[in-house]
């Protein structure tokens, strides 16, 4: 039983380049999971208490450490995967740098307890932030069981700036299911406040995939297997008609690590050009095994960008094996040319006499017929049903004269006061127009901003903030009063979701239930969206709920007293009028009349501008 951990010479620690900044458990965890991976652990459990602020523990049955190499292992640069510079262009294994348990141990209060497969005793280890505690022999397991308690407990402006547990959370299942699907020769288990997310058994790749993403993925993947002697790349496909617009599942590794590369993202891109639609991403889970000598993994500090030797020729045999499966594999209907007992479709001709006098055409009939030098559209004709169309048509223009002159008979007299609107540069005094004889006239420019003439001159307003404005009071005043109306979606949307965003999901649903929503959880990480906020007509609501999610991975969860500001922000923002759809008169009149009664007309929520007025001395001064 020998020690195998040794600490690295200078010359070699200074090649080496920056480790990974532990900036939250879920950097925790990746760390600690790739040495468990390489030290042939065949099951790995991971325990979580309160999103791994209070509790992270990883319990595997590796090789584990002698009692040397145990105290040895929290020294920086210290290793038992390289030994000389050299060998950081032959790496076999997840880690090499030296540097992980070292910066763990600085920022947390660790327990380590290990025994060798060999030995009779092993031994526990006690270190805070830094300072080893005690070392003493302990009866466990063979492996490795580290227990990190109390995270950033001695950094506490680090500790600050952690998200919520709902956040933190997602984030460690993105870990995990990167660390877990590529080593499906591995059972995990992974737990958080005692109850099991996840228990996966060995299987194959695709087994793991559809444990992991869910059952109904495996019906949309298509195989794909390339042996050439530059790059072997195995794994799966997704079918064309199965793209995401977002959330699209794509994962590649490269002998055995997680990797992100644009370039090669692009060669899979190539081969689904025209075949998926402009915006939508397919899902691929590509595994590549390479020559190590011919990769860098030593340019990042999470090991994630890879520098290749060969990029070029790799992309091309990438695009083509790509184009391969899914030539060789997706469902095209195929031509049947088989003539015998086929019906005779005659070819058409305008000669020919059509039988039939419900379809029957005016052979000098012409849809473009020339009068006085400009060409007026004409219609075919269609028998008794629209003799009258001038009758109809009369009858619309008098409904309308009718109207309009009533509205002009309800409008303020000149004594009536007008609203004022304060947009921050100066007050705009009859800001719903002044009107002509019978009705207001507004102008939309490039389908994004409506003009107004104003007493004081020129007043712009961008659409899509107004609506953001307006839909989001009127929320806001509905959840205060608890008159929020939910609307039953005669057929429930399904949502198909990764593991990270049903943990966000699971985190938002409180406060959407009290906004109007109904979702219950389907197998695996699928959703089913019953009911959705009163108001929604005509609203993707897949793509709104993907939004929510999206809004709080990326941006966090706010205070507890502005989560239902938030989610009604991104509400109003989902189902706000978009730029660049054209308005008809009578809907930016609503739109700008339900503006101006707000208390706060002139700024979205977030703090963004609605409306801008240019003044008739500013707009004199242009000319």
């Amino acid at each position: 039983m020998s020690d195998v951990i040794k600490l690295l010479p200078d010359s070699v620690a200074n090649q080496i380049a920056a480790g990974e900044v532990i900036q939250r458990p879920a950097s925790v965890i990746k760390e600690l999971v790739e040495n468990a991976i390489d030290a042939q652990a065949t099951h790995i459990q991971i325990v979580l208490k309160d999103a791994g602020r209070t509790l992270i523990q990883i319990i595997d049955d590796g090789v584990g450490m002698t009692e040397t190499d145990a105290r040895l292992a929290f020294e920086r640069h210290s290793t038992s995967k390289i030994r000389t510079a050299d060998d950081l262009f032959t790496l076999h294994t997840m880690g090499f740098r030296g540097e992980a348990l070292a910066s763990i141990a600085a920022i947390s209060q660790v327990e380590l307890r290990t025994r060798r497969h060999d030995a009779q005793l092993g031994t526990r280890l006690i270190i805070n932030a830094s300072q080893c505690e005690s070392q003493e022999p302990d009866m466990c397991p063979a492996g490795s069981n580290f227990m990190i308690k109390n995270l950033f407990f001695n950094v506490p402006a680090r500790r600050k700036f952690l998200k919520s547990n709902q956040v933190e959370l997602s984030n460690i299942v993105k870990e995990f299911e990167k660390l877990a699907l590529i080593n499906n020769e591995v059972e995990f288990t992974l737990m958080h406040n005692g109850n099991v997310m996840y228990k996966l058994m060995t299987g194959t790749f695709r087994q793991r995939i559809t444990a992991l993403m869910g059952n109904s993925l495996d019906q949309q993947l298509l195989p794909m297997s390339i042996d050439t002697s530059l790059v072997k790349v195995q794994g799966y496909i997704g079918k064309p008609e199965n793209a995401r617009k977002r959330n699209a599942l794509q994962f590649m590794f490269v002998n055995g690590r997680f990797m992100r590369h644009p370039y090669f993202h692009k060669a899979v891109m190539s081969a689904y050009e025209q075949l998926v639609p402009e915006g939508e991403q397919p899902n691929y889970f590509l595994r590549f095994t390479v020559d190590p000598q011919s990769i860098d993994v030593n340019i990042h500090p999470t090991k994630t960008e890879i520098k290749f030797e060969d990029e070029i020729p790799i992309w091309q045999i990438l695009a083509a094996g790509v184009k391969e499966s899914l030539g060789r594999f997706s469902e095209v209907p195929a031509i049947d040319f088989n003539t015998q007992d086929a019906p005779e479709i005659p070819a058409y001709s305008r000669h020919v006499e059509v039988h039939n006098p419900e379809i029957a055409v005016d052979p000098s009939y012409n849809p473009f017929k020339t009068s006085g030098g400009s060409q007026q559209r004409h219609h075919a004709p269609s028998g008794q049903a629209m003799s009258n169309w001038d009758e109809l048509f009369a009858n619309f223009e008098r409904k309308k004269r009718e109207g309009l002159e009533q509205n002009a008979g309800n409008q303020p007299g000149d004594g009536d006061s007008q609203p004022i609107v304060d947009t921050g540069q100066q007050s705009v005094h009859d800001a719903v127009l002044p009107m002509g004889d019978l009705q207001s006239v507004y102008l939309q420019l490039k389908g994004r901003y409506i003009l107004s003439p104003a007493k004081s001159g020129l007043m712009i307003i961008d659409q899509h903030r107004a609506h953001v404005r307006i839909l989001f009071d009127r929320y806001i005043s509905r959840m205060h009063t608890g008159d929020m109306a939910s609307q039953t979606i005669l057929f429930p949307e399904v949502l198909h979701l990764s593991a990270s965003q049903c943990v966000t999901l699971q985190g938002l649903l409180p406060d959407m239930e009290k906004m109007g929503f109904a979702l219950s959880p389907l197998s695996g990480n699928d959703w089913s969206v019953a009911a959705v906020p009163a108001g929604l007509d005509g609203v993707d609501i897949n793509s709104m709920i993907h939004q929510m999610i999206d809004s709080a991975e990326n941006g966090g969860i706010p205070l507890k007293k502005r989560i239902q500001e938030h989610l009604a922000l991104m509400v109003a923002r989902a189902a706000a009028i978009p730029q660049g759809r054209s308005l008809m008169q009578e809907e930016m009149d609503i739109l700008v009349a339900d503006l101006l009664r707000l208390p706060e007309p002139n700024y979205t929520p977030d703090g963004k501008t609605i409306i801008i007025v240019i003044s008739m001395d500013e707009i004199i001064k242009m000319f």
